[in-house]
């Protein structure tokens, strides 16, 4: 099972790359301006929630603590800071996952939601399962902004990676 969850980790960060390097062909007003195809509000809005989502679960599964809020959009005003703050996570994720046993990931993490008003107890590896599938979420999103603006990803599906791999 560990090696399930570090194959989908390694593609989780393929296609962020992905995203991140469509992302930088984009204007400035175009990174932060609305969109009706991200939940997040924009571009940039859409990168902070799905990196604000890794660092918050990682927080809760390594070290048993519930930050009290998401990482603010205004605290990542280019894409510049956003792919550092994102690449030390990848780091971060990447390293916790490989200490993981396939034993840890039966393991039962109880966390707050960040208002710290409800409780909830998941699995582990649910847990890392889920955050893949989220982080999927907001990359179709991302996808779609910026096919609109003349900057497709390309073809992010699973399979692709896979290819990739084997070739």
């Amino acid at each position: 099972m560990k090696q399930t969850i570090i194959k989908l980790y390694q593609y989780n960060y393929w296609a962020n790359h992905l995203i991140l390097e469509k992302a930088a062909q984009v204007t400035e007003n175009q990174f932060t301006a609305p969109s009706h195809c991200s939940s997040a509000g924009s571009l940039r809005g859409a990168l902070v929630h799905t990196l604000s989502a890794e660092w918050i679960w990682r927080s809760r599964c390594q070290f048993g603590v519930s930050p009290s809020g998401m990482l603010q959009e205004a605290d990542f005003p280019t894409l510049a800071s956003i792919t550092s703050r994102w690449q030390e996570e990848e780091n971060a994720m990447l390293a916790y996952i490989e200490s993981l046993t396939d034993g840890d990931l039966n393991q039962i993490i109880a966390y707050t939601n960040t208002s710290g008003t409800m409780s909830f107890e998941t699995q582990l590896g649910d847990i890392l399962h889920h955050l893949v599938l989220h982080g999927m979420q907001h990359r179709s999103e991302m996808a779609a902004i910026l096919t609109d603006l003349g900057q497709s990803p390309g073809n992010i599906d699973f399979i692709v990676f896979l290819r990739r791999l084997s070739s």
